[in-house]
């Protein structure tokens, strides 16, 4: 992959993720209690020997930089690096990235210095491990000038994503953004027996390309008018360019809303996730914060995660994520809930806690219970709070908390009184 770059794209304003992404680009959202998105992407393409990375930031990037420039840190003897490209005004552009081929476009100026024969562009919020050799062993050896990386996908899914069809040859012959359920009669393509048989035989853009170098340039170059890669670059290439689908048919999640980040997690808990996180021939990196393992008294622990340093006294944790520093209380009941862990634990010095006014005692208060939930950063639950959406209310803004997706969201620094039922 020495002839390769990649490009991971921050992404938007995030608005499906609200309220975890107030503060936070999405790739800088917490994944599975230690981890963050971008970490997904950043560790595929380590595994694949692909140690050349441009992260392409705009919205609410701060946590997102600082996180990139502590931990991806490679030897000064190497040729590797983790790059921000920020947003920012030049003489050719005076306005903020307007989409994904926009952003590609405008950063062109930074990435075409470096030499390279190809490029590969991915997602910064999406879960899933790819060997990107294979992927790009599969776009040489079909000549092709632009790769696709494709899912198959179900009638009932299809309407949410970009359809690809293609020919025998697996070269993509037509696309068709988000299509009704009631026009897809024609759009499937050839997929395998096992995929067929589940009825998974529409191919679904998994927002993966791979470009030959001279093609992503005349693609962005002569239309700067197309600001999308799928909604406007890549149909106008089929007709012109030689696009092949790359088959993936193992998991993969586009955390693009609450549920979905929800399902995610709360699926890497259980016994047998189709995600598997302790895979030591493909792990995923992410900041070493160098803290003590996880503290757990007397506690009745069930299909659950808990990270470093968090400290579980006398309480009951089902189908949980429990993110790195959190704090559970005597009697604290959580349930079905992602806790994002906090920056420092209650008896921490206040002079020494980040950040401004800091909630003094972040954590799940005595005989509090919470289900259904995700628990943002350094969030403060009083004692003898129901947090558990017992209305089964879908979306609502409240006091201090979020239901989105019927899932009750906390934000950040958020201080929920004694006593509080949600």
């Amino acid at each position: 992959m020495r002839d390769t770059l990649a490009v991971i794209l921050g992404g938007g304003a995030g608005t499906r993720l609200f309220p975890l992404t107030a503060h936070r680009s999405k790739p800088a959202v917490p994944l599975a209690g230690k981890y963050r998105l971008i970490d997904i992407p950043i560790s595929n393409c380590v595994n694949s020997e692909l140690l050349r990375m441009f992260v392409v930031t705009q919205y609410n990037s701060a946590s997102l930089n600082r996180h990139v420039a502590r931990t991806y840190r490679f030897d000064r003897f190497g040729h590797g690096f983790v790059t921000i490209l920020a947003a920012e005004q030049t003489p050719t552009s005076n306005e903020w990235f307007q989409g994904t081929a926009d952003a590609v476009r405008q950063c062109l100026q930074h990435i075409d210095p470096y030499p390279h024969r190809r490029v590969l562009v991915l997602s910064g919020d999406q879960l899933y491990r790819m060997n990107f050799n294979t992927f790009s062993s599969h776009h040489r050896s079909t000549w092709a000038d632009l790769t696709v990386a494709t899912i198959p996908v179900t009638a009932d899914e299809a309407p949410a994503f970009g359809i690809l069809k293609t020919d025998a040859d697996g070269v993509i012959t037509e696309f068709h953004e988000k299509p009704a359920r009631d026009r897809l009669e024609g759009l499937d393509s050839p997929v395998s027996a096992k995929m067929r048989e589940q009825g998974r035989i529409y191919l679904a853009s998994m927002g993966i390309y791979m470009f030959e170098r001279d093609v992503l340039r005349e693609v962005l170059l002569s239309n700067p008018e197309e600001k999308d890669f799928g909604k406007e670059i890549i149909p106008a290439a089929i007709e012109s360019r030689r696009v092949v689908s790359y088959p993936f048919d193992d998991y993969w999640s586009d955390i693009g809303t609450v549920r979905s980040f929800y399902d995610a997690n709360i699926a890497l808990a259980q016994p047998d996730p189709e995600f598997d996180l302790y895979d030591e021939d493909a792990p995923i990196f992410t900041r070493a914060r160098m803290l003590p393992p996880a503290k757990i008294q007397n506690s009745h622990i069930v299909n659950s995660m808990i990270a470093e340093a968090s400290v579980v006294t006398n309480a009951t944790v089902e189908d949980s994520v429990v993110g790195v520093r959190s704090f559970l209380s005597d009697g604290a009941t959580l349930r079905r809930t992602v806790m994002l862990g906090a920056d420092y634990l209650p008896w921490r010095d206040a002079s020494k806690r980040p950040g401004l006014n800091p909630p003094p005692s972040p954590g799940i208060g005595p005989r509090s219970v919470v289900e259904g939930a995700i628990i943002d950063k350094n969030v403060q639950v009083g004692a003898d709070c129901r947090i558990t959406n017992v209305d089964g209310i879908t979306d609502a803004d409240g006091d201090g908390w979020y239901v989105r997706d019927g899932i009750i969201v906390l934000p950040k620094n958020t201080i929920i009184p004694d006593g509080t039922v949600i």
